[in-house]
């Protein structure tokens, strides 16, 4: 079973930077393709960020693309999502989730708070 872990939220000011980490156990983190997606209350779930499981491809959200870059470690089964020039809007709960192929994602983590100050 997969188990992920996310850290690296917190409190900045707009036009700060956090780095996000979802940390994975089991030895066969490397074949699964990850995402991030975030959630603030009262709206949607939404997709962020998406890395194959190479690395090889990413995929942005519109509304983070310039700004926020996602990467992954397999040798220390940690996926990153690098933010920079946070905007308020970007406050949320963040996710991650991993899944097999083009599948659902059906392995998530418990999530992490951002919170970006005007």
């Amino acid at each position: 079973q997969l188990q992920l872990v996310e850290s690296g939220g917190g409190l900045v000011q707009a036009g700060g930077s956090l780095r996000l980490s979802c940390a994975a156990s089991g030895r066969t983190f490397s074949r699964y393709n990850v995402a991030w997606f975030r959630q603030d209350p009262g709206k949607e779930r939404e997709f962020v960020a998406g890395i194959s499981w190479s690395g090889a491809y990413t995929d942005y959200a519109d509304s983070v693309k310039g700004r926020f870059t996602i990467s992954r470690t397999n040798s220390k089964n940690t996926v990153y999502l690098q933010m920079n020039s946070l905007k308020p809007e970007d406050t949320a709960v963040y996710y991650c989730a991993a899944r097999l192929g083009a599948g659902q994602y059906d392995h998530w983590g418990q999530g992490t708070q951002v919170t970006v100050s005007s």
